[in-house]
């Protein structure tokens, strides 16, 4: 059962942020990063979304560790899963003009609360490819170590762009983000839903 609430908890993240971000006056889903989503008057629905969908995901982490393959892999994903909900209780400031009247680009003086965010979030990116790395060495199916490896490559490549992007302050920061968050949210479920269906 763990496991299938850390599918379920994977995949709803990347719908809520999906379509609240499409529908969000004001938000420009290519610019702005996921976490500036939970700004504004609809900002409760992002935070809801870290905390619940973070939730989900380490219970579906210690199902990982209780079912295996695992138990390094387990440990890694539940940090990846509190790094979420930690992403939630400390929200990021206002920036690149969202929400409305925000600084256009990134303040240099930041609250407390946008530094533990940015800490968490450094988290949240590093935890996941190193899950993926995890597993391409310890899955027991070649496919599910190729793919893993792949997943892997791609994430750490895709975290490396966003840090430029961030740095340089790219007008397409959030669609590189969304470039890494999708498909690796997307392994993530993919991998607790064939643990849980014992296809590994």
């Amino acid at each position: 059962m763990a496991l299938w609430v850390g599918a379920v908890g994977a995949v709803s993240f990347v719908l809520v942020f999906l379509i609240d971000g499409a529908s969000r006056p004001g938000y420009a889903p290519i610019r702005h990063p996921v976490s500036s989503l939970a700004l504004g008057s609809r900002g409760g629905i992002q935070t809801a979304n870290f905390l619940i969908s973070g939730s989900a995901i380490t219970a579906g982490a210690l199902g990982v560790i209780i079912k295996g393959p695992s138990a390094l892999l387990g440990v890694v994903l539940a940090i990846f899963g509190l790094s979420l909900v930690a992403s939630g209780v400390f929200r990021m400031d206002p920036l690149l003009g969202y929400p409305p009247g925000a600084p256009t680009g990134i303040p240099e003086q930041q609250s407390t609360a946008h530094r533990i965010h940015d800490l968490a979030g450094a988290v949240v990116f590093l935890s996941l490819p190193v899950s993926a790395a995890i597993s391409a060495f310890t899955l027991p199916t070649t496919p599910w170590r190729v793919v893993s490896g792949g997943v892997a490559v791609a994430l750490f490549l895709g975290l490396v762009q966003f840090g430029r992007a961030w740095e340089q302050v790219s007008p397409r920061i959030g669609l590189i983000q969304r470039a890494m968050i999708i498909p690796g949210w997307g392994w993530l479920a993919a991998l607790f839903a064939a643990l849980a269906l014992g296809l590994i």
